[in-house]
């Protein structure tokens, strides 16, 4: 098994110091169960966020013990989107006590992103919903694994609270073969690291994780002096600032002197997602439209096996191996049991109308 090491750093960004706002960032590890996890959050900044640095904080915790207490639950499950909806849905039970215990008139007031990575054995699990960055480290190089999510503009984003959250959340479920190291990051660090229009992360990402080599420590006191010097106190504005990293030992690192500091932009053009989408529209239209009628023009009872099936629909396999001998089994055990159900229906009906009758009397 490998030998993981984790860190964790959350500082407070200038602008909030200079208006006395408490910090919103969040940050946490947690090594239990032979699982290593690491996770930040960045709450809302907004003025309706009131209570944002409260549900980050929930946010880290809830995450880091799920995944230590349950990571192969749900490393196994195959249904990705009832994986990113269990996550959510642990989110929202926490921050349903944090709504009672302050009174809060809405969740929303809770808001923050979400970034996690968690490993067990050779097993990853890294989760990511809303702005802030991914990071893996690997002896070729460092790359963003996943990248800021913002809404229509760089100003907005995701968050754990939207009404589709789970539909945003992404989830990577690999293994650490040929990984180094795992950093992951809020915007407060992001911006400073990560160039968006030509995707290189600056070689200060590696330099941070490899401290995680003289112990965890050694490394969050010397990221916190690096988030300080040179991300936090570089300007006046600066947000608050996350950094956490998962580090595995006896693994070979890129060289960061030879990282590469500059690239060329991306090249872009002016089609967005949406009008993909209406470019598809009216195929997709006329493919539904060829599938009702093929379904509607089918014989009933006509046999659609194939002559010599190699793969089985998954989700269609336990009803296809039912014979006609259990469906006639199935059908009279329901018989039977839609008369008990009926039978006991008209007995509860009875006794509630014996119970009426006599609280009439005894008034």
């Amino acid at each position: 098994m490998p030998d993981i090491k984790t860190a964790a750093v959350t500082i407070i960004g200038q602008k909030h110091r200079q208006r006395g706002i408490p910090c919103e960032d969040s940050s946490c590890t947690l090594s239990r169960n032979g699982v290593d996890v690491v996770v930040v959050a960045d709450g809302a900044g907004s003025k309706q966020y009131t209570h944002a640095r409260y549900g980050s904080a929930a946010a880290v915790r809830t995450i880091s013990e799920l995944l230590a207490d349950h990571f192969d639950a749900i490393y196994n499950e195959n249904r990705e989107a009832a994986v990113r909806s269990l996550i959510i849905a642990s989110i929202t039970i926490a921050f349903a006590d944090l709504v009672k215990e302050h009174k809060l008139d809405s969740m929303e007031r809770l808001s923050c992103t979400l970034l996690f990575c968690a490993v067990k054995d050779r097993r990853m699990i890294a989760g990511h919903i809303g702005d802030g960055l991914i990071v893996r480290v690997s002896p070729s190089g460092v790359s963003p694994l996943t990248m800021p999510q913002n809404g229509t503009n760089a100003s907005s984003t995701y968050f754990v609270t939207a009404p589709h959250a789970a539909d945003y959340l992404r989830l990577i479920k690999t293994t650490t073969d040929d990984i180094h190291a795992i950093a992951i990051m809020t915007d407060g660090v992001q911006d400073s690291v990560y160039d968006e229009n030509n995707g290189l992360v600056k070689p200060v990402v590696a330099r941070m994780v490899e401290t995680l080599s003289f112990g965890k420590e050694k490394s969050e006191t010397e990221i916190k002096a690096i988030l300080e010097k040179y991300i936090v106190g570089a300007s006046n504005n600066s947000d608050d600032a996350s950094f956490g990293a998962l580090y595995i030992d006896k693994t070979k690192g890129p060289d960061a002197k030879s990282l590469p500091t500059g690239a060329d932009a991306f090249p872009r053009n002016s089609e967005t997602f949406k009008d993909l989408q209406n470019l598809m529209l009216p195929d997709v239209k006329k493919a539904r439209n060829i599938l009702i009628e093929a379904k509607a023009n089918t014989p009933v009872g006509k046999n659609e096996d194939e002559e010599h099936p190699t793969r089985k629909n998954a989700e269609n396999e336990k009803a296809a191996s039912v014979t006609p001998d259990k469906i006639k089994k199935v059908t009279s055990s329901t018989k039977r049991t839609s008369y008990l159900v009926y039978g006991l229906a008209i007995l509860e009906f009875i006794a509630i109308i014996i119970l009426l009758v006599k609280i009439f009397f005894l008034k």
